[in-house]
């Protein structure tokens, strides 16, 4: 098993070395500020007491309020949440948004309990964290199994519980109706798209270029859909079950519609069933993981046939596979660059909150695109300067950003 914290402190200590970046200031970004774990009573609908295991991991506010999503999970664990409130530190910083990082969660499976139990839950998160909780202190934001409503009611109970006049920047990721963004649920997707067409640019992929995405939730769609729109050719998707390919590409909104009606992406016509092992070998021009953690490892990078990954998913990509993409000359956009678009729309919700103000889909699209593609020319000139990875060039830059606020 990889422990995704161990994971984290290599990447940063790597990068640390090719830039010869200060040993105590890296070393005070390879620990959290602090960790909660709490638990989190709920009588159920049977009038049975169940408790909950809630965390909240805040890593570093140099730059600005912790800020980070909370997962619901059966899996969620204290290594995991501190990896991720670490990651969000160094994406914050490479997309150029005044946040920290933090990470929440919850030990649940949420398909498990009802509407009234899930509200009960949420509202018992937030009664447990919310004094380290508030608009200039950490802003929580939803992630895995957690939606705008669980948003909106957790925004809710805090309000309830501090009367802050602010208390609607607290979270972000809330419905439209509840001060949520226009373009937030595009963001992560469309934005890791601005990103794939700098680097397609940067390494001459054709205009037709053809792109394998696995994963098929609210991120690889968005991101399916403009990239067809922009004219390149999406041959193969997939979902938990498998996917599916078709080398002369596939139609998003009959696959949406399939897999409507069957549950599955399996047995699309038109198309031939794969396994999603199959999937990340296909001989394609872009490779775009955007589902689960450590899928591209020791034992299949050298088969990888793409030309260009893009990393959607969080920690695709493992340290042995890395080292064989620098060897076979493909470039990876790692996630802390690809899919900080969420991250950089959450930071324009909390600011039109804080402000008071209302942006149409246009501004907050427009200033993502901007904002984004700056962030890609930022990274990769460092990459050059350094002549390193992608990845390396990423934590350098968000590293000295930081260090630069110590």
């Amino acid at each position: 098993m990889i422990n995704p914290f161990e994971t984290a402190i290599k990447q940063l200590e790597e990068a640390s070395q090719i830039a010869n970046l200060d040993k105590n200031k890296i070393e005070r970004l390879k620990n959290p500020d602090r960790y909660v774990e709490v638990s989190i009573p709920v009588v159920m609908d049977s009038g049975k007491l169940q408790i909950f295991i809630g965390f909240r991991s805040q890593h570093n506010n140099i730059r600005g309020p912790y800020k980070g999503g909370i997962r619901y999970h059966q899996d969620v664990n204290l290594d995991e949440v501190k990896a991720l409130s670490f990651w969000m530190t160094f994406k914050n910083a490479v997309i150029g948004v005044p946040f920290g990082g933090g990470k929440g969660g919850i030990i649940v499976n949420p398909k498990e309990l009802s509407t009234t139990e899930l509200e009960k839950l949420s509202r018992g998160w937030v009664q447990k964290m919310y004094r380290i909780l508030g608009p200039e202190v950490d802003v929580p934001a939803p992630d895995v199994n957690t939606t705008g409503q669980i948003m909106d009611w957790m925004a809710d109970e805090y309000k309830n519980l501090t009367n802050d006049p602010k208390s609607q920047a607290v979270f972000t990721g809330k419905p439209l109706g509840c001060g949520g963004s226009e373009g937030r649920e595009e963001a992560t997707g469309f934005g890791g798209f601005y990103v794939f067409e700098e680097a397609a640019k940067k390494f001459n992929l054709s205009a037709r270029a053809t792109i394998a995405v696995q994963g098929f939730g609210n991120v690889a769609t968005f991101f399916i859909k403009i990239a067809i729109e922009k004219g390149y050719k999406v041959v193969a998707v997939s979902d938990s079950k498998g996917g599916v390919v078709n080398m002369a590409g596939l139609d998003l909104s009959r696959l949406q519609e399939h897999k409507k009606q069957t549950g599955a992406l399996k047995d699309f016509p038109d198309a031939k069933n794969i396994t999603n092992e199959e999937l990340l070998e296909l001989d394609v021009d872009a490779l775009v993981p955007a589902a689960l953690e450590n899928v591209l490892t020791g034992d299949n990078a050298g088969r990888i046939k793409a030309r260009l990954i893009l990393e959607l998913a969080n920690g695709p990509t493992t340290k042995e596979a890395d080292k064989i993409f620098q060897e076979k000359n493909i470039p990876v956009i790692p996630d802390i660059l690809a899919n900080s678009g969420g991250v950089c729309v959450s930071f324009y919700e909390w600011y039109q909150n804080m402000k008071h103000e209302t942006w149409s889909k246009e501004q907050v699209l427009g200033k993502l695109e901007k904002q984004i593609k700056k962030a890609f020319a930022d990274v990769s000139s460092i990459r050059e300067k350094y002549k390193t990875t992608f990845r390396n060039g990423a934590y350098i830059l968000a590293a000295q950003r930081i260090m630069e606020k110590m």
